[in-house]
């Protein structure tokens, strides 16, 4: 994955917190430079950005935030980043321990700035909120109790859905 002016990458920062012995739950909220970046020609493509993230991330939890813009053209279209949101739910199945947060449904277009890209900070507040809001319903602390006889005649629930609204 690409760097700017030096800046290190998501995969190196994630590389370099691991290091340090991290382990808990991880929120991921990458894809409006790497879709524009593949858009542009990057010999990276958005299942590989996603498959090397999800590598170093492990079995953890981790909560992608979904992508969207305002724009119609240019390699940060709209039309771009759904590219990005297909890719993460395609890739959801290969990750139990990954969840997709659909910021781009209850995204609201006044909380963008010019750029239609970037968030106000009323945007970013509502986002951040959003996401903790999410990742409470995605990653429950504890698995809901239930009584041995009940347990006896039931199945096993099936895991949560990966998108997360």
């Amino acid at each position: 994955m690409e760097t700017w002016h030096g800046f290190p990458n998501a995969a190196t920062v994630a590389s370099h917190v691991l290091g340090r012995g991290y382990h808990g739950c991880w929120v991921l909220a990458l894809g409006t430079n790497d879709t524009a970046d593949v858009a542009v020609g990057s010999n990276v493509g958005l299942a590989a950005r996603i498959r090397e993230m999800m590598s170093l991330i492990g079995r953890q939890p981790v909560m992608w935030v979904n992508v969207l813009s305002l724009l119609h053209s240019g390699p940060y279209a709209n039309a771009k980043m759904q590219e990005w949101d297909r890719a993460l739910l395609k890739a959801c199945p290969r990750y139990p321990n990954m969840r997709v947060y659909d910021w781009s449904e209850v995204a609201r277009r006044p909380w963008f700035v010019p750029d239609g890209i970037h968030y106000t900070p009323e945007g970013y507040a509502h986002r951040a909120k959003m996401i903790a809001n999410a990742l409470a319903r995605a990653f429950p602390a504890a698995p809901p109790v239930q009584e041995p006889a009940v347990m006896a005649e039931r199945q096993p629930a099936p895991p949560p859905p990966c998108l997360v609204h």
